[in-house]
């Protein structure tokens, strides 16, 4: 396929930036140009990020980076930026944050409207190309957007200078001594994963369910600490309803990246390395919690030793578990070639508690 034009992410490294290198758009990369650009021309940026293997992101790009009638006011009124969150998650924090605090939600693709000297005025997801669902289409958005920037161009300044206060208070708030530290945050965590626990099917929120490994190693190691069932219980429930659902794939090995619905029944095609890898830990974390035989074997056997098949097999990082410090590291091998990968669990499992 050839293209007759191409934008300014054509010179870019990332395969993210690069998919979008030949949209009308005219994106410009984050950096000196695209400031320049903006404030020369006195415009606002229209700031885009997102990931390779984000499936909005495409929706969007199909449906209106690559149409000519979205190119046309993004390009005549606006400064636009692509930025991959992968490349550049420094960017994607801040601006995710300020989303956040518009009550906007998050996820990705992150749209965010931001003044020439880069303070966030408005900000959302997906937004699809009409209105549809009771959400606006982006084309209208856009046109509303450049009527408040050329007839309240102080307002959008003022508001844009009060979430950047917001932002700073908030990033404060956080900076704490290591005399003021207690147990009381980590209380204060259990008791919202409490609030959003599904006690039916295991997993904490509503459709769509994400597995959050992050989540679940921080209960594995509260109940660890604390002795408390109640941490142990939610553990024990996700992990184990999660490796029954559709969300695992029971022939082909590895989890979804999430389940469409409350289930887990029905998944999301697409497995991100970082999740498995991540959920090996959180099968071995329940697995050396739990006293009952009949859990353990199926923990250990039936969802950790799987997991590493899959990554070491299937996405083909066999040679990352072998460690070079790791002992026995011929047994290691000889466990993968003779099918007994639940060895090679137990092996890393006592390593990690070295």
């Amino acid at each position: 396929m050839t293209h007759s034009h191409s934008n300014h992410l054509a010179k870019e490294k990332s395969p993210y930036l690069l998919q979008h290198a030949y949209n009308p758009v005219d994106w410009f990369p984050w950096g000196k140009e695209a400031f320049q650009k903006a404030k020369k021309e006195n415009k606002p940026i229209f700031l885009s990020i997102g990931y390779s293997t984000c499936h909005w992101c495409h929706v969007m790009e199909r449906e209106s980076f690559e149409n000519h009638d979205v190119a046309n006011v993004l390009n005549e009124h606006f400064v636009s930026i692509k930025v991959d969150r992968e490349e550049r998650p420094d960017i994607d924090k801040i601006y995710m944050t300020a989303v956040q605090l518009l009550g906007q939600g998050g996820g990705w693709p992150l749209s965010v409207w931001l003044t020439p000297d880069l303070k966030p005025f408005f900000g959302g997801t997906y937004f699809p190309p009409t209105n549809r669902h009771g959400r606006i289409g982006f084309i209208e958005l856009l046109n509303k957007l450049n009527t408040v920037w050329q007839q309240e161009h102080d307002n959008v300044f003022q508001s844009a200078q009060e979430i950047a206060n917001h932002l700073k208070r908030y990033a404060a708030s956080g900076e704490t001594s290591v005399d003021s530290i207690n147990d009381q945050p980590l209380k204060l965590t259990v008791d919202q994963f409490r609030f959003s626990y599904d006690v039916c099917y295991g997993g904490f929120g509503s459709a769509p369910k994400f597995p959050r490994p992050v989540t679940l190693h921080f209960l594995a190691r509260y109940a660890k600490h604390y002795q408390n069932e109640e941490a142990k219980a939610m553990l024990f429930h996700t992990l184990t309803m999660m490796a029954k659902g559709g969300i695992y794939d029971q022939i082909g090995g590895g989890f979804s990246r999430y389940s469409v619905d409350e289930k887990w029944l029905v998944p999301h095609f697409e497995k991100m390395l970082y999740d498995n890898a991540q959920l090996i830990n959180s099968y071995l974390d329940a697995y050396q919690l739990t006293e009952d035989p009949q859990l353990k074997n199926f923990l250990l056997l039936s969802c950790t030793t799987r997991l590493i098949i899959y990554l070491a097999i299937c996405l083909h990082l066999k040679e990352l578990f072998i460690r070079p410090r790791m002992p026995t590291v011929k047994v290691v091998k000889v466990h993968f070639m003779y099918g007994h990968p639940h060895k090679f669990a137990k092996c890393w499992m006592k390593k990690r508690q070295n």
